[in-house]
């Protein structure tokens, strides 16, 4: 069982997938804007562009990605979540990889990790994750990655990812800071607000 599928299961039981998508569709209902991912990845390229979603988990945002015209593949470890997002999304490219071995042979425009995918990671894979990652960026394409700093902003019982063993894991891999914020709304980047939004670049192809 994965770290993500231990805390999963911790908080939302053996059903943890449904409930989770469950979540955000009450959120919707209710008038939230759930697709604020999206709409960062819009401020950042035109469709349709190719976006990998890199733990795509139960599909919601690579589902509204599409819709918006981009062509989008998305991954993830966790078969349970894979199932839900081919119900959520029928016909579109779901896959079963583990970021920190996967090699789909293809590039891709944006590589996107949202949902705290980055501390939910398997111990000591972070170095391999982002090799990985950076094997799939396109030239001139960029990797999008939120994750929470702190305590309140991750799931109970997720240990923190600090923000500099990330950067240095990227700078390893070849990548580079290009952007960074506080959320996904692009609000100025402030370590104490415990959440945090890079955007990254291949270091030959940097990108202003």
């Amino acid at each position: 069982m994965t770290r993500w599928q231990e805390i999963a299961r911790r908080g939302a039981g053996a059903d943890y997938a449904r409930t989770y998508a469950d979540r955000f569709r009450a959120l919707a209902e209710l008038g939230q804007d759930i697709h604020g991912e999206a709409t960062f990845v819009a401020g950042l390229l035109d469709p349709p562009a190719r976006v990998l979603d890199a733990g795509c988990g139960t599909g919601r945002i690579g589902v509204r990605l599409d819709a918006l015209g981009y062509d989008v593949v998305g991954v993830d470890v966790d078969e349970a979540m894979l199932d839900v997002a081919r119900s959520e999304g029928p016909g579109l490219d779901w896959r079963l990889a583990d970021l920190a071995s996967f090699d789909l042979g293809e590039r891709f425009d944006l590589v996107l990790l949202a949902g705290n995918i980055v501390p939910l990671l398997e111990p000591g894979t972070l170095e391999a994750v982002a090799t990985r990652l950076a094997a799939h960026v396109a030239p001139g394409g960029r990797v999008g990655c939120g994750f929470g700093l702190d305590a309140a902003h991750l799931p109970t019982g997720c240990p923190v990812t600090p923000l500099d063993a990330v950067d240095a894991a990227f700078a390893a891999a070849g990548l580079v800071p290009v952007e960074r914020f506080s959320g996904w709304d692009r609000s100025p980047f402030a370590e104490s607000g415990g959440y945090v939004v890079t955007v990254h670049a291949l270091a030959d192809r940097r990108a202003g």
